[in-house]
């Protein structure tokens, strides 16, 4: 499981950094992560929450990277780092499956390119992680 647990916390850290470097003021598709509701963003996003975000997703990928045994530390028991890991992947399943209206794979807004991107990309990529996470926990 070292290896899934690697691939896990590579790309939270990977998706980390994106949303540090949106705090950071970077624009490259800024637009297109957010949902858009009658041409306009579903959510005003702010660099504090981008980097509250990117400090979430960064703790995820040291919880995973701790349940699957890639490192090790005195500061949280293990048992509390499957629990938290198996959280993580109900969140990420959950997230894949969505909210019924703007994200997931079972949304109605469909025509918009965050829609696009997140029916190609955002949702089985959600769907992988809560998989991956649940795997590591589980083995």
């Amino acid at each position: 499981m070292a290896a899934v647990g690697s691939l896990v916390a590579l790309v939270l850290a990977a998706l980390a950094a994106l949303h540090f470097y949106w705090a950071a003021g970077g624009q490259r598709a800024r637009l297109a992560a957010v949902p858009v509701v009658d041409g306009r963003p579903a959510l005003i996003v702010g660099a504090i929450s981008c980097i509250a975000v990117g400090v979430s997703l960064l703790f995820s990928a040291l919880l995973v990277s701790w349940t699957a045994r890639l490192w090790t530390s005195s500061l949280i028991p293990l048992g509390l780092a499957r629990a938290g890991t198996a959280i993580l992947a109900v969140v990420f399943i959950a997230r894949a499956v969505g909210d019924r209206r703007y994200v997931g794979f079972f949304k109605r807004t469909r025509d918009t390119e965050f829609a696009r991107l997140d029916t190609a990309i955002y949702s089985p990529l959600c769907l992988l992680l809560g998989l991956g996470a649940a795997a590591v926990v589980v083995f």
